[in-house]
């Protein structure tokens, strides 16, 4: 019988023709925006974490930082606070109150923003 050489089949071709293609996975699922659950909880978890720092960091408790945040993780809301509480604690650090008052909306624009406060807006003409 006679040897032939090596001659790969059509399944191997496939599969190293897809290798790069399988290996950029995490950039398809961005691109199709499916979703990701690990993802999802990483960011739920850093957006809790941030929360409670800037409540410790404002100088509000734990509780009023659960209550004005009732979506957030409360487990990772007290992770972020009591982080920063312990860098607050090591450095030294202040509060920083708020210094926006509650149901007072945005402040009012001033000269210095670049547009005329008083003029109304035009329609658009043709």
């Amino acid at each position: 019988m006679r040897s032939t050489p090596f001659l790969p089949s059509l399944h191997t071709i496939v599969l190293v023709a897809l290798l790069p293609v399988l290996g950029g996975c995490d950039m398809l699922a961005d691109l199709l925006e499916l979703p990701n659950p690990a993802r999802q909880a990483a960011a739920k978890e850093a957006e809790g974490r941030a929360i409670g720092g800037a409540c410790r960091h404002a100088g509000r408790s734990l509780e009023d930082c659960y209550t004005l945040n009732g979506s957030a993780d409360k487990a990772a809301v007290f992770a972020g606070w009591r982080d920063m509480n312990d860098y607050m604690m090591e450095h030294k650090l202040d509060i920083v109150p708020s210094k926006l008052v509650p149901g007072e909306g945005k402040p009012a624009p001033t000269q210095a923003d670049g547009a005329a406060i008083n003029e109304t807006p035009r329609p658009a003409t043709r």
